[in-house]
């Protein structure tokens, strides 16, 4: 017993399972607008609950093997879980395995159409592992495949589209490609060295940055148009304001020279931002 609980903590730092909290909010966001105007079950929240996990699990999962190689050569990542040896790539590829399939169920259980989708979904999740090798626009292709989760949870429920839940879609989209952005810059030289893509190591961390800036512009102009095109209660700008305070917080924390706050702008304040979101959509929907 004591054996599998270490494996499972193991797994769930390989994931870096706390992270599902950057993504999740948005589309349990979905979820809750969907509900204004369609009926939907428990078992609906809780198999969209387990696709999430699944597929977050299985890329992330996949990520560590397809970068097990580079992550041995980079002295910031040789830690992590299959180069320091706490894991093969063997037992990773079962759990990479497993969460798919999960992905994939869940998926049916929703409805035959999530089933057919849950297959080019999953394979956008699993190519983004490959982009770094040939594209410096990896981290918008990061958060293109990410930003299809609230899109998924809204199909899931309605069984239909509509623009509303795409602007919450592309508000994602350029919120995880922005941090991404400044995530990475703490690679450029190892990058650069290893012939790897990415903005920072291609075009400079302050053109970089710069660009971060603009994607998360893009983020609240979205997420303002999602409030316009839903008719969301006025209440929502109270919490849309903290959120665009704190992107404009992560930016002045993250400078070309001074990366030393890296880990707090990625970590704690984009947490913030994604639950703040999650909070006042649920409030308007009390209000309204």
């Amino acid at each position: 017993m004591e054996y599998i609980k270490n494996k499972l903590l193991i797994y769930g730092r390989m994931i870096k399972f706390p992270h599902t909290i950057f993504a999740l909010p948005f589309a349990l966001s979905a979820v809750v607008m969907a509900w204004e105007n369609h009926s939907s079950s428990t078992w609906d929240f809780i198999w969209i609950l387990l696709a999430m996990v699944g597929a977050r699990s299985a890329a992330m999962g996949f990520n560590r093997i397809v970068d097990a190689d580079i992550d041995l050569k980079n002295k910031r990542t040789t830690i992590r879980e299959i180069p320091s040896g706490l894991l093969s790539k063997k037992e990773s590829l079962l759990f990479v395995a497993v969460s798919s399939l999960a992905f994939i169920f869940s998926a049916a259980m929703l409805s035959r159409l999530c089933l057919w989708l849950s297959f080019p979904v999953l394979f956008f999740l699993l190519f983004y592992s490959y982009t770094k090798r040939f594209t410096k626009y990896c981290h918008l292709y990061l958060g293109f495949a990410i930003c299809l989760a609230p899109v998924g949870a809204w199909v899931a429920i309605t069984g239909t589209l509509s623009w509303s839940i795409i602007f919450l879609s592309l508000a994602l989209l350029t919120y995880i490609a922005g941090f991404d952005i400044l995530y990475s810059c703490q690679d450029i030289d190892f990058d650069q060295k290893e012939g790897l893509f990415s903005l920072p190591a291609k075009i400079g961390p302050q053109k970089a940055l710069r660009i971060s800036s603009m994607l998360h512009g893009g983020t609240f102009i979205f997420l303002l148009a999602m409030y316009a095109s839903f008719g969301m209660h006025p209440v929502f700008l109270i919490f849309l304001g903290g959120i665009g305070l704190l992107l404009i917080v992560e930016h002045q924390l993250v400078k070309p020279d001074n990366l030393t706050h890296i880990n707090m702008a990625f970590f704690h304040i984009n947490s913030i931002i994604s639950i703040l979101l999650f909070i006042g959509v649920l409030t308007q929907g009390f209000l309204k």
